[in-house]
Formats: C-alpha cells, structure tokens, sequence
C-alpha cells in the first residue's frame, strides 16, 4: 500500500514539474524579459527532499512550489535540468523500495476497546476477557509492528450499560470492538455497531444471535465470533455423550430466561433424539433461582445417570450442593459457561470431582503457546485462566491478524477499518491457543472442542 502511494507521488511530481516547465517558458508576459536561448529552454537543477529539512537545505531565496502529495511526506520542487529526469526516476524507484521497507517497520497504531461485565454478577467473566487481552497487547506492543491501546469498559452484564459502554469506547477512539463478553449485552451493541460500521470480535458471546442480522435469514458482516456458538455446543455435546458412551438416559436443567442456555439445549435435544440417546425429562430455572431441590429431585427420579447443564458456572455450583445432600451421582456435563466453577468463592470444589465441559481450552495442557499463557497470566493476576481469558487472547490476536492481512495503517477511521477487515476475515487462518481457528461470512468459528473432567480441583482434558 505504502508503495503504491509513492508511486502515484513520484507521478505527481513528474506531471507538476511539467507544469511549473510551461510556466517558466512561458514567463513572457506583464513585460517580463525573455530568458536568453539556454535559460529559456532549460530549467535549472531540482532540490528533492522532505518538508522538515526545507528551511536547512533549500533556505536561499528561489521559486518554490509547495504542495502536499500523501500524509507520509511533503516536497518541494525547485527548478530542474531536463537532462536530470531520467537520473530522477531512477532515484525515486530506488527511493521507493527503501522506503517501503522502512514503513513494513513502522508501527501501526490502532485503538481496541474490551466490552465486558469487569463489575457485577458476571463479573468472574469479564475480568477472565479483560486480563486475557491485556496479555496478548502486552505481547504484541513487544514485539512491535503493531502498538494496541487498549480501552476498557464495563458493561456490568446489563443490555443497557452495554450500549452506554459502547459509546463511551467509541468516545474514547476505539477503532475496533473486543465484545461483549457475555450475548444479550453483545447481542444489542453489535445491533448498534453493525449501523454504525464498527468492527466486532466477540471472545465468548456465543449466542448465534449475535451474528444474525437485523433481518430473519441474515447475518451480520461486522461479526465474529472466538467461541463456539450454542447450536455447536450443543450438537458437539450430544455427539461427544453418545461417542463415549457416558450415559443412557440424560436430564437437562436449564434457564429459560437466557439465549444462551436456550438456545445449547435446543440443538442438544434435537441431536440427542438423532442419535438415540433418551432424554428423559427437562427442568427449567430462571435469573432469580437460587433453590434447586425441585429441579435436582425430578433427574434423580427420572432414573438419569447423566444431566446436562447448558448453564453458567454459579447455578451449576448450586445444583451440585443440592446433588451431593440427596447423595445423587450422575455425571454432570456442561460446556462452556461451567468454565470458572473452581474459582467461585467458598464453593468446595470437591463437588464438582467428575464433572465434566466441553471445551476449546484447558490451562493443564502441554502445548507450549498455552504454557506460556497461564504462566504469564498466573504471574499476572495470581489465578488460572480458563476459557474466557484464552478466547480473549485469541481475539486480539486475530484482529491484529486481519489488520496485517487487510493493510491497516495508521490514521484510518474505525468505519474504513471495518470495511478492510470485513473480507479478510474468511481467508484467515489463525493457530490460537484455543484451537486453530477460521470463519465463514456469517461470523461463525470453526474449530475443534475438547472435552475436560474435573480432577483433584483442576481441568484436565478427558482421555478417553
């Protein structure tokens, strides 16, 4: 990119010093005196150099035009010898190529601000999102290229925090979007973005209607999601249940006021009936539940010897506690809104021995890019990662991606940065610590789950 504008400059000042050649031939007029036959059909010696070293190298008194070709440089251009054009594009060519060089060295600076609930119930998540992406900006500024600022806003889980939260990042510069980290406050900001034309990575809002367009049958162009969606969880659940032969009869405990938990059961059932595996009764909860006897009461009574729990991670702890009173032992599988469950405060983690999630990331694992994460997380925040703070580093790592791919260079308003990364993203493939990753148009990712137990109080991926 960078050399094409040069290009186009040194064709500027070639056209401009046609001009100011006709200009000076023809300065006969207003009873100026002819030139004499040299003078005249000649011009004299061109200066070429950069605006900032003018007044030192062009400081004697001479004709001077001054205009302004990209934003990169500005030039002068005094009078030339004819015989000097062909030794002119020579240097300028030469010029150009190590000038290129030097911008593929140039930072570029761009501006990415985390929407997520720092504060609040779901605040466990929106931290995970927050300190994730710190790790890989403070890794990529580096390593250089690229210089992130990063902007934070809370959106405290709530639908309408969210979109002030968006205003305020786009107040601040923001240029891109890392959110939202949970799918309802996701699902309106990136109703509000995609007419705005701001370019959103979601880590871990997994709802599909996240990326689905403000019309029946569309999606979103501006949309990507770092998670599985919840169709995919919960089509992969049921197919890694059967595969593995983990249970015969399963029960399914979910919050019918959350998409999220909807929409994962909704596809598992459907799977599950494909695959033969009987589902033997479902329980609801809500936002505002916080006994779960009746729910726990109607698996063990249904005989279920697996109940899935397309749930986030503080009702799952409930339902564990009321499991372990009533001395009922099935196996617990969730996915990935269980992730955090050993971190929540006061909960016995003996509880949760056996229960398994699926998962695209688990911080015991050998692989030295995820090694090298939770060690630099740990030593960070003094905790483990889970899920979320892994999707957020992917993220920022595969917006840096898009950039590179689409040329994004400084300067560049948010609206022209979401329409250069717009057709880049399908092409990418990027080797995340939570798999190797790539898209589709409509904003879905594709990339293998795994699944982990818990075991002595840590994930460990299932060997089974």
């Amino acid at each position: 990119m960078f050399q094409m504008k040069f290009v186009k400059d040194v064709m500027k000042f070639v056209s401009v010093c046609d001009i100011f050649k006709k200009k000076i031939m023809h300065e006969t007029q207003n009873g100026q005196e002819k030139r004499d036959g040299k003078a005249g059909n000649a011009l004299k010696k061109a200066v070429f150099c950069k605006k900032t070293r003018r007044e030192q190298k062009c400081g004697r008194k001479m004709s001077i035009i001054h205009f302004t070709f990209s934003k990169e440089f500005e030039y002068c251009i005094f009078h030339w010898e004819e015989s000097s054009m062909k030794k002119f594009l020579a240097m300028a060519l030469v010029l150009a190529l190590c000038l290129t060089s030097v911008a593929a060295m140039a930072e570029v600076n761009i501006s990415i601000a985390h929407i997520g609930p720092t504060t609040g119930p779901a605040a466990l998540y929106g931290l995970a999102t927050l300190h994730g992406a710190e790790i890989a900006v403070e890794e990529i500024n580096a390593a250089g290229e690229f210089k992130i600022n990063l902007i934070n806003e809370d959106d405290e889980h709530n639908v309408e925090k969210a979109v002030n939260a968006y205003n305020a990042a786009m107040d601040a510069g923001a240029q891109v979007i890392l959110g939202n980290t949970t799918s309802k406050p996701c699902e309106a900001v990136s109703a509000v973005a995609v007419e705005e034309r701001v370019f959103m990575v979601t880590p871990s809002a997994s709802s599909e209607a996240v990326i689905q367009g403000l019309e029946a049958g569309t999606y979103k162009d501006n949309m990507f999601q770092i998670c599985f969606t919840d169709p995919n969880q919960g089509l992969a659940s049921a197919e890694y249940i059967v595969e593995h032969e983990l249970g015969k009869k399963a029960f399914v405990i979910y919050n019918n006021a959350d998409v999220y938990s909807i929409g994962i059961r909704d596809t598992f059932v459907a799977k599950a009936a494909e695959l033969g595996l009987e589902v033997v009764g479902e329980e609801v909860f809500n936002d505002e539940t916080t006994d779960f006897t009746v729910q726990v009461a109607a698996a063990q009574n249904a005989g279920a010897d697996i109940v899935f729990l397309p749930i986030y991670y503080t009702p799952a702890s409930l339902i564990l506690q009321v499991a372990a009173a009533r001395e009922y032992k099935p196996i617990f599988f969730g996915v990935d809104g269980m992730d955090g469950i050993l971190s929540i405060e006061g909960f016995d983690t003996s509880l949760a021995e056996g229960v398994m999630l699926l998962t695209p990331f688990v911080a015991t694992s050998e692989d030295e890019k995820v090694k090298s994460f939770v060690e630099k997380y740990q030593a960070a925040y003094g905790e483990t990662p889970i899920q979320f703070a892994a999707d957020a580093y992917d993220g920022i790592y595969t917006i840096v991606a898009a950039c590179k791919a689409a040329g994004v260079t400084d300067g560049m308003s948010a609206e022209e940065v979401c329409e250069a990364l717009i057709p880049v993203m399908p092409t990418l493939t990027v080797d995340g610590i939570t798999g190797t990753m790539t898209w589709d148009a409509t904003g879905a990712v594709s990339k293998t789950p795994m699944a982990a137990v818990i075991e002595n109080g840590v994930y460990v991926i299932d060997a089974e």
